[in-house]
């Protein structure tokens, strides 16, 4: 088998393990209401999370595939090099801000590393400035917008029961929140598997020429290549990849977003899932990744501060905003540190030294992927 082949099967692997770990990353997005408010126990509602994260796959064209493959950097400036370095740099802030327990953003994490690479090899004029800025006009606009959306459900919700009974209220809302967490578990796949998808096509169209294998490699498995269709294969196996991470939980940010914002009911819970949700159901239909850490957090502080200001904790709100502004910038900075290494300096290795080198790193990260599993593990364990 030809090296390049080999290595864009890597690259493969590695974007289906990036989005295994968005999945666990990013679980508490979807499950951390529905715990805080105990509707559904921890193992159930990831098990309810990870079904819709898959099924997220039949809802809407890919529209956000095509965005990240094409609308953020020239495909042209891509290859199997760019690719591993932006993922990479992704994974190495998601590992991060995991064991800090920060809910960042597995998405920008990616736009981040993609951008901190291509810039390295080609230069800024690759950046393609105006989907750039969509997505980052979206930093700003999902998180406002689930807030206001949580703030306006909630103040609703609240006139609504206002004279109703606590107890015939919380059953009710317990039922449809079962209902709002599922949609918005829809809402997380649908967007966030999605960027897996474009970094996987983008790479396969940008190596076509140079590995005669996919030349010659049949039309269902391989995207065209102005992106306008993704193989379902790509599809398939990205849903899949992010629905078995939300299967591993992802307990410290449970506990940051669900527990340390504000205290949730589950008429609240309610709210915050179905104004997360809109907001990923409408940008997912525009197009426009966006990240689903900032939405739902937006939400859940719009109901909180529908109580009152005082009922939303500022302090870990103002952490997590310091996280999201570094995202971006630190993910780059990962990959293009990546890009320079793997790029550069291994291509410049014999052949022998190449495989050597390889095979070590392999070894260390699968030693990395047993010791987080049991610091996932051990963590479950203790909540």
């Amino acid at each position: 088998m030809p090296p390049l082949l080999i290595l864009v099967i890597v690259v493969v692997i590695l974007a289906l393990a990036f989005d295994y770990s968005n999945g666990f990353h990013d679980a508490a997005n979807s499950i951390a209401t529905v715990v805080a408010t105990r509707v559904l126990k921890p193992y159930q509602a990831v098990a309810w999370a990870a079904f819709c994260n898959f099924i997220a796959a039949f809802v809407f064209e890919p529209e956000v595939a095509k965005t990240i493959g094409k609308g953020t950097v020239d495909p042209t400036a891509v290859d199997a090099y760019v690719i591993l370095a932006c993922l990479v740099g992704a994974i190495g802030w998601n590992i991060t801000t995991w064991y800090l327990g920060l809910p960042t953003s597995s998405s920008h994490a990616l736009i981040g590393g993609l951008v901190g690479a291509a810039v390295v090899k080609a230069g800024w004029e690759v950046v393609k400035w105006e989907g750039l800025r969509r997505t980052l006009t979206f930093i700003i606009v999902a998180p406002l917008l689930g807030l206001t959306l949580g703030l306006v459900l909630m103040t609703a919700a609240s006139w609504l029961f206002y004279n109703a009974q606590p107890g015939p209220a919380n059953k009710w809302a317990r039922r449809v929140q079962l209902l709002s967490s599922g949609l918005y578990s829809v809402g997380h796949g649908l967007n966030d598997a999605q960027k897996t998808m474009g970094i996987i096509a983008v790479l396969l169209v940008s190596m076509r020429s140079q590995v005669a294998e996919l030349q010659n490699a049949p039309a269902w498995l391989m995207p065209p290549s102005d992106l306008e269709r993704i193989p379902v294969w790509i599809i398939l196996s990205a849903h899949a990849a992010i629905a078995l991470g939300t299967l591993s939980g992802g307990w410290r940010i449970v506990k940051t977003m669900g527990m340390r914002i504000t205290e949730l009911q589950p008429l609240g819970g309610v709210c915050a899932e179905t104004g997360g949700a809109i907001t990923l159901f409408l940008a997912s239909r525009l197009g426009i990744p966006v990240s689903t850490t900032h939405t739902i957090t937006g939400a859940i502080v719009g109901v909180g501060a529908s109580r009152r200001l005082s009922a939303v904790r500022w302090g870990v709100a103002a952490h997590i905003v310091w996280a999201w502004v570094l995202t971006i910038p630190a993910a780059a900075l990962l990959s293009a540190i990546t890009y320079i290494s793997v790029g550069v300096f291994w291509r410049q290795l014999p052949l022998a030294q190449q495989t050597g080198l390889g095979v070590v790193v392999a070894l260390a990260l699968v030693y990395w992927f047993f010791a987080w599993a049991r610091s996932v593990a051990t963590t479950q364990n203790a909540h």
